[in-house]
Order: C-alpha cells, then structure tokens, then sequence
C-alpha cells in the first residue's frame, strides 16, 4: 500500500475513557499509516472490554503496545528505539509491565522479536486482534505468545472502534483491509494480506453513530479505497466465483461513496488512499456530485518513469496517470491532488529521475510524500534486485524532488489569496491560542482569529496571504455545511 495522506512522523500515544470497572493499563503508541492509527481503536476497544483503562503514563502501565509500520527502514528503526525505552522501565521502573508488538512490523519481524531478541512478550498480526485477550492469558502464564495468522474475512466490521486523540470532529472508518497490488517495493501485501471490503450496512451504522456523536467529517479509509468491492463477503480476487445474485447486487467504491454522501449530506467526507490504476471516472462524478465531498485526492505516483513504474509493478503508465490527472482536472476543476515519489529506486538513472520532476510539473501537486528508496526485506525488490543507486545520488534526487514540491506547493496555495473557502475548525493553531485551525475541502490548513466561532463549526474564511503550507485569513460568517 502506498502511505496515506495522513501518515505520521512520530508515534502518538492513546487515551480513551475510562470504565471504572477496569483495573488494568494500557499505554498504547502508533506509527505510519493511518490505518495503523486505526487499528488501534480496535485495539483499544478490546481491550477495554477485557479490563483495560488507557493511561498516557508509560511507568504505570501493565501493557505497553506498539503499533508498528514497515514500509521503510527509518520507521521500524524509530519502533526499535521505542522498544528499547519501553525494556528500560520495565527493568528499572515496573518489571511486571508486558511489552507488545502489533501491526505490519509484529508480522513481519515475529521470530526476532520473541526468539531471537526476546523483547517482548507478545506479537500480534493485524488480522488477529481478536485474540488479544486469549493471547495475554499466555503472557500471564509465563509463555510468549504470538498469532500474525493472515485472514482472509477479517475486517472488524463488527468491532465498535473507540476513538482515540479524538477532536471530536474527525473520525477514520475503515472500509477495507489488504492489497492485492504487489508493488515490487511494498511489504504492505505481506504483512497484511489479500484485500477484501467490509459489509456497507456496517459502514453506514458505524457513520450514523459518529454523527449522532457530533462528528461532523469521517475519512474513508483502505490500503486502496477505490478497489472497494462487496459481493457478499470474501476476498476481492474470488469475485469471479461469485453468484449471478451476488455480483449484481454487489457494492462497488464510487457506490459506496455516493451511498455516504447522500445519507450524511451535512457529514463532510474525505478518502484515502488511492491507486491510479483503480481510480475510474465514475469516482470522479460522485466526487463533482456531492458538495459534503471533499475536492481532494491523495494520488501515490513514485516514479514518472515508465521503466521505473514497470520495475516497479506499478499497472499504470506515465501516460495513463497523466490522462486520468487531466480528467480530475476537468471533472473536480478546485480539486487538490497530492502525491507519493520514491527516489533512487533500483536502477533509477538520471533520465529517470529527470521524468519524475517532469511530470511534477506537469500536475504540480498541492503536496507531497517523498521518500529516498529504501530496500525492504521480503519484497521482491528487496528478493530480486540490487539496491544500485549511491546514498548520495538518492539523497540529491530526494532534495531536487523536495524543492521542485515545496515551488509547486506555494504556487497551488497561492492561488488562494483573494478567495473563500470553507473550513471546518478542528483545533487551536499551534502558533496562537488566538487562532483556529481547520482544513478546507482540498486538505490544505487554514489559520484564522477564533472570535465567537468554536471546534466543530463549519465557517468560509477569507484568504489573506499563505505560506507554502498553510493558508491565512479572516472568518467572514458560517458556511451552509454549519448545523446548529
């Protein structure tokens, strides 16, 4: 899967209320995507019905988990040395703290972690979440305990997620699991299995509940949103063995997101992450269609070099990607597009990186997610092909992309200055305790003095001046999206 738009840099730790019957503690840290983030509301939500409270205090916890990325090197590093601190207050501080290891990572890197380097007490795979309880009884007998079983019809559709670092505006929903895109560079395949969708009713229960809670925008979320497909249950690949009934009742993506958006029309929704190869035009109709959808696309490309995109077994051309930016462009004219781009991909020569920066400026992206390439173990990248391009060359690439993003990112915000836009307030800015800030449809952040406006309103903002990143104004009243 490539990274979602909302991938973190740093792990975030989780609070969640507290049932006083609970006599337990957990002290619960995410890394990477979002659906990590996620996941750790289901986790959090077990966990609770098994007698756990969350703490923010790592020295007081009895269970200390770690939700863990594996898409680079940089990220498992960064878990590593959070394993390390973890170990260290369990010697010195709470030897009967029990450490774990959850997500891609726990999959991956399981015999390692508990044979090997003897770690942590327990490794958890993404799709066997349900076993925590049983799995923690192991660690209490004195056993290690470990189940990274892959499933093929887990989706935790049934699970009521808790929502954790809650503004109480802004809700992730998962919508499906795994992928199917084998991505040469990708662990994500491996480490958390064949895609498959979630039942839409259980969607749409699970909205309702966030907008009778006073959530006021969700965030559709999968490894690749647009291969969404419901046929009954099963993975996506076996749709072909379905019934005739089957597959003309089934659920496709753009008819999920039109469902969504005509339910809630005063919910505002976003998605993430798309594929190129998945995204057809009748996405982009359902997007022009609504206004409660958000006119923003996260669009992974990683190379703008056919050769490298064949290398990478990436099902889409340059060409291709091109034509289906025009047609956003032409559908979603306001639409923000954002991207991914590895650098220095095996084999990558200059003229191909010199691709990269063209077709950068070709759609001259809102933003970006820009990576030195770096091998992962199990891929088939990582299997097959040698990781030939110098750290330095990977690096000056990786600044030359960076650059090019950051001139284009202050043209698109630019274009801003003088117009309205429609921000939902989400927090106090980190700058002034006297300014909001909230996003506009196309995910941008808009900075603006508070005055008598509150977290959870909808307002349209007139844009002063920008940054690269952020735009700057003045509310001028609420937007219709407001509810009182």
């Amino acid at each position: 899967m490539e990274k979602t738009i909302e991938e973190s840099k740093q792990g975030e730790s989780l609070t969640l209320e507290h049932k006083p019957q609970n006599t337990k503690k957990l002290f619960i840290e995410s890394y990477g995507c979002s659906m990590n983030f996620s996941d750790s509301e289901i986790v959090a939500s077990i966990l609770s019905e098994n007698g756990f409270n969350t703490t923010q205090i790592l020295e007081e916890a009895d269970l200390v988990l770690v939700n863990t990325c594996s898409i680079r090197d940089k990220a498992e590093q960064t878990v590593r040395k959070r394993l390390e601190k973890y170990n260290a207050v369990k010697r010195e501080v709470n030897p009967k703290m029990k450490v774990g290891v959850l997500g891609c990572m726990a999959e991956r890197l399981k015999e390692q972690f508990l044979e090997q380097e003897k770690i942590v007490d327990l490794v958890v795979g993404p799709d066997a979440y349900k076993d925590l309880p049983n799995l923690l009884a192991e660690v209490e007998e004195g056993r290690d305990a470990i189940n990274v079983i892959l499933s093929k019809e887990e989706t935790y559709g049934d699970i009521s997620p808790v929502r954790l670092m809650t503004n109480g505006v802004s809700a992730l929903v998962s919508i499906t699991r795994g992928c199917d895109n084998m991505c040469t560079f990708c662990v994500v395949p491996f480490t958390r299995g064949r895609e498959r969708s979630r039942e839409p009713q259980s969607i749409m229960n699970e909205i309702q509940d966030l907008w009778n809670k006073g959530y006021k925008e969700i965030t559709l979320l999968g490894q690749n949103v647009d291969s969404y497909l419901w046929y009954g249950g099963g993975l996506k690949k076996d749709f072909d063995k379905a019934s005739e009934m089957q597959k003309a009742t089934a659920v496709d993506f753009d008819q999920l997101l039109d469902m969504v958006a005509t339910a809630f029309p005063k919910m505002r929704i976003r998605f993430s992450t798309s594929n190129p190869q998945d995204m057809h035009l009748s996405v982009l109709e359902v997007i022009a269609k609504h206004p409660n959808i958000c006119n923003h696309i996260h669009l992974p490309v990683q190379s703008g070099s056919n050769r490298i995109l064949k290398e990478m077994n990436r099902l889409h051309t340059r060409e291709e990607y091109m034509t289906l930016i025009d047609n956003i462009r032409r559908i979603i004219p306001e639409c923000g597009i954002t991207q991914d781009m590895i650098a220095g991909f095996p084999t990558e020569t200059e003229a191909d990186h010199q691709d990269s920066l063209s077709l950068m400026e070709y759609v001259k992206y809102d933003f970006g997610y820009m990576y030195a390439y770096s091998e992962r173990p199990g891929t088939l990248a990582g299997r097959k092909m040698k990781d030939d391009v110098p750290e330095e060359t990977k690096l000056r690439r990786l600044q030359e992309i960076v650059a090019l993003q950051r001139e284009h990112s202050a043209f698109r915000t630019a274009q801003f200055v003088g117009k309205t836009v429609e921000v939902l307030i989400e927090k106090e800015s980190k700058r002034s305790e006297n300014d909001w800030s909230g996003r506009n449809s196309q995910n941008l952040t808009v900075v603006f003095p508070k005055e008598q406006y509150n977290i959870g309103e909808f307002v349209n903002v007139e844009i002063t001046s920008c940054t690269s990143g952020t735009l700057i104004g003045k509310a001028v009243g609420y937007s219709e999206m407001n509810v009182k």
